[in-house]
């Protein structure tokens, strides 16, 4: 990783791109990673999740069509842990992005400032 930054994005996504452009504009050198055809493995996903201190719920993306088909909020409450990570290692379009991860942490989703924390920029 660029300076121990990996940017996981889809590249057609609006909000990937908008985080791209301001990554950009920071001055910020990343490894970018197409977050499909790249799909984090179970493994990452555990570590990103571990690092981030955040609820596992938060890496999906609750608001995409596939989210939606699969009828994953009636199934999440019902999984462990290790068979989240499993289901978000199928298909990159279930991860919640863009997705930022530093050595210290991974925050799922594009918040300005919560970025420019973790990046101190």
């Amino acid at each position: 990783m660029a300076d121990g930054i990996l940017f996981l994005e889809y590249p057609k996504c609006s909000t990937c791109q908008k985080a791209k452009a301001w990554l950009d504009e920071q001055g910020v050198r990343y490894e970018d990673r197409h977050i499909v055809e790249d799909n984090p493995t179970a493994d990452e996903l555990r570590q990103w999740h571990e690092r981030s201190g955040l609820p596992l719920k938060r890496f999906f993306n609750t608001s995409g069509m596939l989210y939606r088909e699969m009828e994953l909020s009636k199934k999440l409450p019902d999984m462990d842990e290790a068979a989240c990570y499993e289901l978000l290692a199928t298909n990159g379009m279930l991860v919640k992005r863009p997705l930022l991860v530093t050595d210290a942490t991974a925050i799922p989703g594009f918040k300005e400032a919560a970025w420019a924390e973790a990046l101190a920029v």
